[in-house]
């Protein structure tokens, strides 16, 4: 597979590192076509020993993945391939985390802008995280469209930081700056803006660099914690809001309001939260 069956992405190889560059303008939305490509990838180098480290990034300064492409209201069975494909007791979005999650290589996300709902959550689901200071920012915003989160927050949220902050995180819906988030645990490190390409591309070839078998042996070392049971009640939860009336009502509203525009998605808790007065 190489970078011109992509649309979305961009693909550069070098010493042992993978750089995948996400571009879905205008605020990379993760719709059914990023999901597959992001999805195709991960699978073609599951079993490359010549990757070692995936390093995960965007086109856009202000956006990283903006979160579930609100617009598949209208398409219920959009995901209707991946739900065949997802193991049992997986829905769609969270297989997509956990795929990501138990890659053999390490996976770093570089964050210059925004990660919202399940941007947010492909962040979490990664080894590791670092931040642009004064620029990143992440945030579960389900609930302001009355919804929880699907796709992995709860769980992977529960296991970086404490139940207040995982709580407050989802039921305040507000976006949280890269300082903050390094304080409570969703990411590994806030960076200065200027340095944020020279501090990953340095970790990310030092890791390549490692001898045979080291990263393979870290990993099993320090394993995934199994999460299974927490995605069940996860999905039932957010699966059971999803059909309300409010729920339909807010997303199609949100999308009226200006979601998924780089002008609505700068502020869009401001946007969401506008629709419920």
């Amino acid at each position: 597979m190489t970078d011109t069956d992509f649309s979305r992405l961009r693909i550069s190889k070098l010493d042992g590192i993978a750089t995948i560059t996400i571009n879905n303008p205008p605020v990379n939305v993760l719709d059914v076509p990023l999901m597959s490509e992001i999805h195709c990838f991960l699978l073609s180098v599951r079993d490359d020993p010549d990757t070692r480290v995936l390093v995960f990034q965007s086109a856009d300064p202000e956006f990283f993945i903006a979160h579930v492409d609100m617009t598949l209201i209208d398409e219920p069975h959009a995901f209707d391939d991946f739900v065949r494909e997802a193991p049992e007791g997986l829905n769609p979005f969270q297989a997509f985390g956990e795929l990501l999650r138990e890659q053999p290589q390490v996976t770093i996300v570089k964050l210059a802008g925004l990660a919202r709902g399940g941007g947010a959550e492909f962040v979490a689901a990664a080894d590791m995280t670092f931040a642009a200071e004064g620029r990143a920012g992440l945030a579960q915003c389900e609930a302001l469209m009355g919804i929880t989160p699907g796709g992995g927050a709860t769980q992977y949220l529960s296991s970086r930081m404490t139940r207040g902050r995982a709580l407050e995180v989802i039921l305040g819906a507000d976006l949280i700056d890269a300082t903050t988030a390094e304080r409570y645990g969703w990411i590994n490190r806030a960076v200065p803006a200027s340095e944020l390409d020279g501090f990953v591309d340095r970790l990310a070839r030092n890791i390549a660099a490692l001898p045979e078998g080291v990263i393979a042996a870290a990993k099993k070392a320090v394993p995934p914690i199994n999460l299974r049971e927490g995605f069940r009640r996860e999905h039932d939860a957010w699966a059971g809001l999803f059909v309300r009336p409010a729920a339909e009502k807010l997303i199609r509203g949100g999308l009226e309001a200006g979601a998924q525009t780089k002008e609505g998605e700068r502020n869009l808790e401001c946007l969401l939260r506008s629709l419920e007065t």
